[in-house]
């Protein structure tokens, strides 16, 4: 006999996919999002960004090497929860501390397997982000959809994300000091700044300008984060203010928060650009490097004339804005992740463009 098939995601156009539980067995409606990422299941279900977002991982094996205690991005996971083809609970690897469905299990995250993550992530792609309803298979599709209506997603997710008070980083012999604005900071940030020499002091995405210039940075740091860049104007009146006193650099929310900052605009995109395989033009070097990205919007290529603000990389796939700058201020952002782990790392020298910066303002100042 097979194994009881005893949870379903449901669609906000009434499809089923019946599966296997996982992690915790608890209702949750989220957003519904897909990665094509074959490996990092650890980093995608700690990383902050997908927040309230049930990700269904496209890689068919899932949970096979474990969790590792010095891979999070964040040590309290706030995915909405995970949909895999096939979960396996005993983990092969010297470095596995415990299996991904007792951590999801921990935060209270629900997981699904057995379902065809091919057909969802097809259905994704063609009709877009939607909400979805992780449930017990034996809940009646007319009550699903009416949970589903009546269900929003939350917008205050950066706030629930964010952390209520600084926190330090130090780094031995650190050269620099880098004010880091946290919008759901990724640890692997915080980390790759260490190892270029930075002291990193952490602050909540609400810090007022004047809390910063307390700190006396070298450089200001806009993380990455979830949801829509436009819910969080507190940090776009932080760019404003900011501007051209200190070198700013920007990942992801960061990159669209600096857009906005300037004038231009964002929209949302069909299904979003989530996985380690994007690849990106650097439109001063003609490169192409294979990019991490994991975010539904996107800045306005029209909207960036006039701003101050220019286009520096552009996604190859989709024609997307993925880089700007504005050379006076020593302001550039990146709407890929440079820190990703476990890769790709093309992009890591993007941090050291950051710390020739703050460089350049010490010999100044």
């Amino acid at each position: 006999m097979g194994e009881i098939l005893d949870r379903k995601i449901v669609l906000e156009d009434g499809s089923e996919y019946v599966g296997r539980g996982f992690g915790a067995l608890e209702d949750r409606v989220c957003e519904i999002v897909f990665n094509t990422s074959m490996a990092g299941y650890q980093e995608i279900m700690s990383d902050p960004s997908y927040t309230c977002q049930m990700v269904v991982m496209t890689y068919p094996l899932i949970g096979n090497y474990g969790m590792a205690d010095e891979d999070y991005e964040t040590k309290t996971p706030t995915i909405g929860g995970m949909a895999v083809r096939h979960y396996n609970d005993a983990p092969s690897n010297f470095r596995c501390a415990e299996t991904l469905g007792s951590v999801l299990e921990r935060y209270h995250i629900p997981g699904i397997e057995g379902i065809d993550t091919r057909k969802l992530a097809r259905s994704i792609r063609d009709y877009g982000s939607r909400k979805a309803l992780i449930t017990g298979a034996d809940t009646p599709l007319e009550k699903a959809l009416g949970i589903l209506k009546d269900t929003d997603v939350p917008r205050d997710v950066v706030r629930r994300v964010s952390c209520r008070e600084p926190w330090d980083a130090p780094e031995e012999n650190a050269r620099f000091h880098v004010v880091a604005v946290d919008c759901g900071i990724k640890l692997n940030i915080v980390r790759s700044l260490n190892a270029r020499g930075c002291d990193v002091t952490v602050v909540p995405y609400d810090t007022p300008a004047q809390t910063v210039e307390a700190l006396h940075p070298d450089g200001v740091f806009l993380s990455n984060g979830p949801g829509d860049p436009e819910d969080v104007p507190e940090v776009i009146e932080l760019v404003r203010a900011l501007r051209g006193r200190y070198p700013i650099f920007g990942i992801c929310l960061g990159h669209q928060i600096i857009s906005l900052a300037y004038g231009a605009k964002t929209y949302k995109l069909k299904f979003g650009h989530r996985g380690g395989n994007h690849p990106v033009r650097d439109l001063d070097t003609g490169k192409i490097e294979m990019t991490s990205q994991n975010h539904s919007y996107a800045v306005d290529r029209e909207s960036l004339a006039g701003t101050g603000l220019e286009l520096t990389h552009v996604n190859i796939l989709d024609g997307t804005v993925e880089g700007v700058r504005c050379v006076q201020d020593r302001v550039f952002s990146v709407q890929y992740h440079p820190e990703s782990a476990p890769g790709p790392q093309d992009s890591g020298h993007l941090f050291d463009r950051f710390i020739a910066m703050m460089e350049e303002g010490v010999e100044h100042a």
